[in-house]
């Protein structure tokens, strides 16, 4: 899984490559476009966008290397073009007006007190705060027990993305890897065009050195805002379990808190055994971090 002569992550015009896997994943006939001649790569050439677009195929060009800045009506025609959707319009905002809302600077990212009391006030239900780049700021003691033990592990090693990739035990845990793994790597493209920030680029560039897979994943430019959804768990004590996640964001601080419910009756009797089990432990102390 891991390799130590990975390139670099960041790519010389993350703009290209982003709306050029947007072409690869559609065909002609999916946008009434008339294929003429031999393809010799997937999805859609420059020159059939552009004429969706209703510009020129030397215009196009320069705007996927970033060499003009077009108008609004141009991006929106490029979106409707490429079918992206909500999440993947504003990345491509982002993209040809970089810098609007990105950071200057890494700021220490605090969990405040009460949102701590609210965490162990769950008590029943792992819960956990994040930021963008899915860093885990805070947690209980019941995702812990359910994740893994967050105490033991250095701060920079404190996000979702690291430990699916890098720590085997986090990627036994969940039953479809490959599709919380692409979706967690989804989420952190969305922050690194958003938060441009030194801890930003340092998580990406070190996931790229340290895992191949993360570099397949991170080269398909796929981005979500994924707030809510399904995980199946092999969890090496209490065994199989279902859990639903919602996504609540936390006013003024750029932090979500995840919560995990359970789908059903058996998930809900598997999470109260590991509950029970967590409650047999010493307890950790989960103070806030500050990271």
């Amino acid at each position: 899984m891991a390799s130590t002569s990975a390139p670099r992550s960041a790519s010389a015009n993350p703009l290209r490559d982003f709306l050029r896997t947007r072409r690869a994943r559609l065909s002609p006939d999916e946008v009434a476009v008339i294929s003429t001649g031999a393809r010799r790569v997937p999805g859609l050439r420059r020159e059939e966008v552009a004429a969706l677009v209703g510009v020129s195929v030397d215009y196009y060009v320069r705007l996927e290397q970033g060499r003009v800045r077009p108008s609004d009506s141009v991006l929106d025609a490029v979106a409707r073009a490429l079918r992206l959707d909500e999440t993947e319009r504003a990345h491509l905002r982002r993209l040809v007006h970089p810098g609007t809302d990105t950071a200057t600077h890494v700021r220490p990212e605090n969990v405040r007190p009460e949102v701590q009391e609210l965490l162990d006030g769950l008590g029943g239900l792992p819960a956990l705060v994040v930021n963008a780049r899915l860093d885990i700021l805070a947690w209980n003691r019941l995702a812990a027990a359910l994740i893994c033990d967050f105490a033991v592990l250095p701060p920079e090693h404190r996000n979702a993305v690291w430990l699916l990739f890098v720590d085997p035990a986090t990627r036994r845990l969940y039953v479809d890897w490959p599709r919380v793994a692409g979706d967690a790597v989804a989420i952190l493209r969305v922050a690194s065009a958003a938060n441009a920030d030194r801890a930003t680029t340092e998580l990406v560039d070190n996931l790229s050195r340290t895992s191949s897979e993360f570099r397949a994943f991170w080269a398909q430019h796929d981005v979500h805002a994924k707030a809510h959804g399904i995980k199946v768990f092999r969890h090496p004590i209490v065994g199989p379990l279902t859990l639903r996640f919602e996504t609540l964001g936390l006013s003024g601080d750029q932090q979500n808190m995840l919560t995990y419910l359970p789908v059903d009756a058996e998930s809900a009797a598997t999470l109260r055994l590991l509950a029970a089990w967590e409650d047999g432990r010493p307890a950790h102390d989960n103070a806030y971090i500050s990271t």
